[in-house]
């Protein structure tokens, strides 16, 4: 069966640091671009990190461009989002998520719109 899961959640004080993992179970991640995705109560989902399938280009959304940075290592089936300088507005449940489409180019390097698995999600909360 197909899945991903995601660890490495947790209370963190702001400028701390967490590493997020994602791990496939049922399939390869060779094919797939992979992105993480955030969602605060409330708050609309927020892309923030992807990289791709083919020659690992990385793209970050604008709130954490300089202190996130998404990594992947495929043979272990697992990618891997190093969050620093954590910040309040950080807090969310973090979710990562694997695209066909998006590997190939269908659809844009940083949508978030065509997910072909994701996981349950890793809850961070940034707070004094």
């Amino acid at each position: 069966q197909e899945r991903l899961v995601e660890s490495g959640g947790g209370l963190v004080q702001p400028g701390g640091s967490l590493r997020l993992s994602c791990a496939a179970s049922g399939y390869t991640l060779d094919n797939y671009a992979i992105g993480w995705f955030r969602q605060a109560p409330g708050k609309e989902r927020e892309g923030v990190a992807w990289i791709s399938s083919i020659d690992g280009t990385t793209y970050y959304a604008d709130s954490v461009k300089g202190r996130f940075t998404i990594s992947r290592d495929n043979a272990k089936k697992t990618a891997y989002l190093q969050m620093n300088s954590l910040k309040p507005e950080d807090t969310a449940v973090y979710y990562c998520y694997v695209s066909v489409a998006q590997a190939m180019g269908v659809i844009p390097p940083t949508s978030i719109g065509v997910m072909d698995y994701w996981g349950s999600g890793t809850q961070i909360t940034v707070s004094p």
